[in-house]
C-alpha cells in the first residue's frame, strides 16, 4: 500500500485506496476554493480560468436556522465556493501542488484552497 504524509490529504487518499480505488488510474477530482463574497469568488474563478483551469462559482445560502452572531458563520452561514474539476491520477504531490496554486490565485481576493474530493460511483463524496 502507498504511504502518504500524515495530513488530511493523506487521509482522503488512504481512504480511497482502502475502498479499493485503483490509485494508478485517473479520477475526476473536484477542488474547492473558499471565497468571502460573490465578487471575490468571480475574480478567483476568472484567475483560475486564465491559468487554464475549468472553474465555476457556486453560492450556498447556508443552514436555514443559521443565526448570525450565535452560529459559526464559516460552518453554517452563507458561502461562496469556486470549484475546479481536474481529471488526474490521485498523486499526493500533484494534489498539494494544485492546492498551492489555487491558494496563490485566490489570496489576492481573500480566498483560499479549501480541500478536494472525488465522487465515487454509488457513493457520497469522499
Amino acid at each position: 500500500m502507498t504511504r502518504y504524509p500524515d495530513d488530511a490529504d493523506r487521509a482522503v487518499l488512504a481512504d480511497l485506496a482502502a475502498r479499493g480505488v485503483d490509485m494508478s488510474e485517473s479520477l475526476l477530482i473536484e477542488f474547492h476554493v473558499a471565497a468571502p463574497d460573490d465578487t471575490s469568488a468571480r475574480n478567483i474563478a476568472n484567475a483560475m480560468l486564465q491559468a487554464g483551469y475549468d472553474a465555476h462559482v457556486e453560492y450556498d445560502e447556508g443552514e436555514p436556522d443559521y443565526e448570525p452572531g450565535f452560529d459559526d458563520p464559516n460552518e453554517f452561514g452563507p458561502s461562496w465556493t469556486v470549484y475546479a474539476d481536474i481529471r488526474m491520477i490521485p498523486a499526493y504531490t500533484e494534489i498539494i501542488r494544485i492546492q498551492y496554486n489555487f491558494d496563490l490565485l485566490a489570496r489576492p481576493f481573500g480566498g483560499k484552497s479549501d480541500g478536494w474530493g472525488v465522487l465515487l460511483e454509488g457513493d457520497n463524496q469522499s
